[in-house]
């Protein structure tokens, strides 16, 4: 997960360029911002360096950059920007969260870690640091580790599904599957919309012979989100455990 970092961009300007560059470097922003979340992210980076090229001692304008080349998969270029970042605001949770993404990218676990664990030095009650931080533990098949971080961001951040979802599917992974089935039923409950929950319960009902509220949920998955038949999708990006995928493969080979 990447954080935006939102600043009001006008105040460094005092001093250096006047009402109308600081209303230029504000145009600047707001558009960076809006292209980043239409996921226009080439248009988005360049409009991010004309705002750089303004304001090159503001740090949030370097970090967001670093998010929209994370984005295209940049991810050399992303730790630079998020290394300037950092240079220019030590304190600052938000660019070691981000760069803690890139390094995930990059597959350089500790260097992850390492980020993940400053940025809660700096802000002990950030849910997005510890879901980041179980996704690593994850990757590195340390499960255990990796519940414990998802349940604190999911108890940090109730309303943050996927921390959630991450609880109950780490819980299947450790052969906790009663607990996985009724948290993930609960989370369908509350986000009856909820992709994710609903292939998951697709998956890990099939596998234990529950085929019709299987079938039913993954009716509802194809009319939401057709990328879970994409187990690469699944495996890398979404970036399920390894029990629940397998689970999932075994129920579409059966499709």
């Amino acid at each position: 997960m990447l954080r935006s970092w939102i600043v009001w961009v006008l105040v460094i300007c005092i001093g250096f360029g006047g009402p109308a560059q600081a209303a230029t470097l504000d145009e600047l922003y707001q558009s960076a911002l809006e292209a980043s979340y239409r996921g226009e992210f080439g248009r988005a980076e360049q409009l991010w360096s004309e705002a750089i090229a303004l304001a090159p001692d503001n740090a949030a304008l370097w970090s967001n950059r670093g998010n929209v080349r994370v984005s295209q998969n940049h991810l050399e270029e992303a730790i630079a920007d998020y290394n300037e970042s950092v240079r220019l605001a030590p304190n600052a949770p938000d660019p070691y969260l981000n760069r803690g993404t890139a390094w995930e990218g990059l597959q350089e676990w500790d260097k992850a870690i390492a980020d993940y664990q400053q940025a809660l030095q700096f802000s002990p009650g950030d849910a997005a640091a510890h879901n980041n931080l179980g996704n690593v533990r994850l990757s590195l098949g340390e499960y255990e580790q990796a519940l414990s971080e998802f349940e604190t961001a999911s108890r940090l951040a109730p309303g943050f599904a996927f921390a959630g979802a991450n609880v109950a599917l780490t819980l299947f992974q450790l052969d906790r599957t009663s607990d996985a089935i009724q948290r993930m039923r609960s989370l369908v409950r509350k986000y009856p919309n909820f992709a994710d929950m609903r292939a998951a319960l697709t998956a890990v009902l099939w596998q234990q012979g529950q085929r019709g509220e299987a079938e039913s949920n993954w009716v509802a998955v194809m009319g939401l989100d057709t990328r879970y038949r994409d187990l690469d999708w699944v495996r890398q990006i979404r970036r399920w455990p390894p029990a629940a995928v397998t689970a999932l493969e075994q129920f579409l080979a059966l499709q």
